[in-house]
């Protein structure tokens, strides 16, 4: 694994995590990354059509055993940042309406901003790598 990536945490410690992250998205206090360093995300969402309202009920559905590990960002001037990797496993209809099992990689960014919690989800596409699960 990656010796960036962290895995020490415990499963109340990601609970009041995802706890936040879902209170974000069900408050509509959420965006998914749709620039154009983010061509990955927008490439699946469309070869899923997924909808505003399907890509939500994917992020509430996401749980503690999805949790893979945790990373500091990269981008400079965000370094202190630190982002978290779910990758849930969801019944999809591709482009030519089969059904299939996807494994889609989520990065979320938690902001604390003086108004309350902000999530940024950074990366919601189809998983590309190995996936390292810290609960299964």
């Amino acid at each position: 694994m990656n010796p960036h990536y962290n895995q020490n945490y415990s499963k109340e410690e990601i609970e009041n995590i995802l706890d936040r992250i879902k209170k974000c998205v069900s408050e509509n206090r959420y965006t998914i990354s749709l620039n154009e360093n983010r061509q990955e995300n927008i490439e699946f969402i469309n070869e899923y059509n997924l909808r505003s309202d399907k890509q939500k009920k994917i992020l509430m559905e996401i749980k503690v055993e999805d949790f893979c590990h945790s990373l500091r960002n990269t981008k400079i001037g965000f370094e202190y940042e630190v982002l978290y990797v779910f990758v849930p496993q969801v019944q999809l209809f591709n482009a030519e309406g089969i059904e299939e099992m996807v494994d889609i990689y989520t990065k979320f960014n938690l902001i604390d901003l003086p108004s309350g919690h902000r999530v940024v989800v950074i990366s919601f596409h189809k998983a590309n790598k190995k996936t390292d699960y810290l609960f299964r």
